[in-house]
């Protein structure tokens, strides 16, 4: 039953005083007429190819209010643009102008939401390869009155700029933490009160270094949904944490195997297998827990250095050159240990000065995690004022 105010349509339930109309009657739609060489990185003008990328180039078009979309490639039903001035467009982008009867704002937020489902209604595949004129020009679009198009628009863009602030001060927190990590993990920078030459260790010989060996017979279906221990593997790493919520288990007699690789708060992962190199330091943990074969675990000998500290050498640029070093230019597929043996680099003399340091950045990263989170939490409330407001179910009357 369709509540009072409200009416059913072919596009689902709508306010009684909203329209229906089609695209093809609310604007101009077209494609551009650019090639992609015609592009120049240092242009004037904004250049929208088939992606989420904006180029650059020397001449106009358009100069007005438009929406595009990407016509076909990797984009096609994804990538989304809105703006007002002067730019030009790629032969495979589709440009909408010229707006009656709604606002070119209103259209750009209800297009992008909405599309992808749209030309899914053209294919029986789980991709489009390319967007043909009539799926936008047939779309139906629900047609508030223009007052209310305009404060959606604005309630919208509201939220979408404090979004583009988040993502702005994340990349600054991270630019800086990136540059204090140049300075403190390599003592370019000394905290205040501490001083002496730091010295150079070599990773294998302060450590306790140890990998399943093979998979000592483990198979995907002792992989569970639950059990006795985490079994951890590199894709459970997340920003040099373990997402424990995404870890497999595995059997108590499993855990017990191999007491090496029983893992520890404080230990140091690092992948050998697949994406090489990534790291996390354990956090958190609750319950016993083991590795998958592609990780090893790395631990100090008695008490030899600061776990979070060597675990940010081994995030970092430290590490990253070191790696490419035993590359020499190919493609490492596996990381041994005899090659992580080699590994050599500097320290503070003193477990102190490793802590500050450490937990300078430890710092950095908790603020850089609460901004994600805070930036998640944003997203989740602008698609969940979309898909009330572009639907009429919640009114800005």
């Amino acid at each position: 039953m369709v509540k009072q105010g409200y009416k059913q349509t072919e596009i689902g339930v709508i306010p009684e005083d909203w329209e229906i109309d089609v695209a093809k009657n609310l604007m101009k739609i077209e494609t551009g007429s650019r090639n992609t060489e015609d592009k120049n990185d240092n242009g004037r003008y904004s250049f929208f190819v088939r992606s989420q990328q904006i180029e650059r180039i020397d001449s106009y078009h358009y100069d007005c209010e438009a929406v595009l979309t990407a016509g076909d490639g990797v984009g096609t039903g994804k990538v989304f643009h809105y703006i007002t001035g002067k730019f030009d467009a790629h032969q495979r982008v589709y440009v909408m102008t010229n707006f009656n009867k709604i606002r070119g704002k209103f259209f750009y937020l209800f297009f992008s939401e909405n599309f992808g489902n749209e030309v899914a209604k053209y294919t029986a595949k789980s991709s489009v390869d390319s967007v043909r004129r009539d799926m936008i020009a047939e779309m139906k679009i629900p047609l508030p009155p223009i007052p209310e198009q305009e404060r959606i628009s604005e309630a919208l863009s509201n939220v979408d700029n404090m979004i583009s602030s988040l993502e702005k001060l994340i990349e600054k927190k991270k630019a800086i933490k990136q540059g204090a990590m140049q300075e403190l993990l390599t003592g370019k920078k000394r905290l205040a009160g501490f001083s002496g030459e730091w010295e150079k260790i070599n990773l294998s010989k302060k450590s306790k270094i140890k990998a399943r060996i093979g998979w000592q017979g483990l198979t995907t279906n002792e992989y569970l949904n639950s059990g006795f221990a985490y079994l951890i593997t590199g894709t459970d790493f997340v920003n040099g944490k373990i997402n424990w919520n995404d870890c497999c288990y595995v059997s108590r007699d499993r855990f017990e195997q191999d007491k090496n690789i029983q893992i520890q708060n404080n230990d140091i992962l690092i992948t050998k297998d697949g994406s090489l190199g990534k790291t996390a330091i354990v956090k958190g943990l609750n319950k016993p827990a083991t590795l998958n074969s592609g990780v090893f675990v790395i631990k100090p000998i008695q008490e030899s250095y600061n776990p979070t500290f060597v675990y940010y050498i081994l995030s970092s640029f430290v590490f990253k050159e070191f790696l490419e070093h035993l590359s020499a230019g190919s493609t490492i597929i596996h990381l041994y240990q005899k090659d992580i043996n080699k590994f050599e680099f500097i320290v503070p003399p003193t477990i102190e000065e490793q802590t500050a340091i450490a937990s300078i950045l430890s710092d950095m990263d908790d603020e850089i995690e609460a901004l994600e989170q805070k930036l998640a939490k944003t997203r989740q409330i602008k698609q969940g004022m979309m898909q009330e407001l572009l639907t009429g179910r919640i009114r800005l009357v």
